[in-house]
């Protein structure tokens, strides 16, 4: 989890906001509804959201056991979702399958929902601050629950062969609140240093690619599940442009690693996906002028 946003600037990213071409002095359109932040609106309520949660799970959950079936069956051994060590967005080589199978999932917004911590920013109109989310990691997770489809998928596929493994942004240092916090979820178990690898573990602080190499060396990682682009690689996070990186999530060489050893959540709530000014996210040859509008 990179929690790169605060709450109303992401609340704003996800308002919806439609102006007439070129009125750069339009207001921006409210941040919430009906007193809630528009993307939480979207994760923590909607039928939607929990709908696209159940359909990534259910669809990892078939890869993974089909994968399974035919490492038994033709003794196949596909290359791991893990990008070798000089791997680039044009050219992402995967590394070489040994070992007993694993998924490696994110931890929030991906298998666990923050919806506590997230009521306490909406009612307060608070931003991220590091000093507060240790405090949240640090509690019972009461607060938390599970992503939808996450607890079913989970236990298929323990009982497909594989194991579950979370490579999380959260502290190293609360590692037992966040063990339990998915205990508590039923996504346990979770043991620090063997099925769960946290901000800490390795040199590089929020950067994954460390923590992958390591679990890669010790499993053949079938999957690999998250809600940031950074939950697959941190070739995402090398100082890319909104458009860039959107161009590299969709050009031929990644493209094909979606719902094929690649598997994503939604989450517009916080994060690296919330970034882009108007031409970012509205490319000249997508525009439209209402001819009705009204001239100013």
């Amino acid at each position: 989890m990179i929690r790169a946003l605060a709450t109303g600037a992401a609340a704003f990213a996800l308002s919806g906001c439609v102006v007439a071409v070129g009125n750069q002095s339009a207001p921006p359109a409210p941040a919430t509804v009906a007193g809630v932040p528009a993307g939480m609106q979207y994760l923590y309520g909607s039928g939607e959201a929990a709908a696209a949660s159940r359909q990534t799970y259910a669809a990892l959950v078939r890869y993974v056991q089909q994968y399974q079936r035919d490492r038994i069956t033709l003794r196949r051994m596909p290359l791991q979702a893990v990008l070798t060590p000089g791997a680039t967005l044009a050219e992402p080589g995967q590394l070489p399958c040994t070992g007993p199978a694993a998924v490696v999932f994110d931890v929030d917004e991906t298998v666990l929902l923050n919806t506590g911590y997230e009521y306490s920013d909406a009612r307060g109109g608070l931003s991220y601050d590091a000093t507060r989310w240790e405090r949240w990691e640090r509690s019972d997770g009461r607060a938390t629950q599970a992503v939808p489809g996450a607890v079913e998928a989970l236990a298929a596929l323990r009982a497909a062969g594989a194991t579950v493994v979370f490579n999380s942004n959260r502290n190293a240092a609360t590692a037992r609140f966040t063990e339990a916090a998915l205990h508590r979820a039923g996504l346990g178990p979770a043991k620090h240093g063997e099925t769960l690898f946290l901000k800490g573990d390795t040199p590089g602080g929020s950067a994954k690619d460390a923590r992958r190499a390591m679990i890669a060396k010790r499993y053949c990682v079938v999957a690999l599940v998250g809600d940031q682009l950074g939950d697959f690689s941190d070739l995402f996070n090398a100082g890319l442009k909104p458009a860039e990186r959107r161009a590299a999530a969709n050009a031929p060489a990644i493209a094909s690693l979606w719902g094929n050893g690649w598997f994503v959540l939604p989450n517009p709530v916080y994060g690296t996906a919330l970034a882009g000014d108007f031409d970012d996210v509205f490319p000249n040859d997508l525009r439209w002028s209402d001819p009705g509008a009204r001239k100013e």
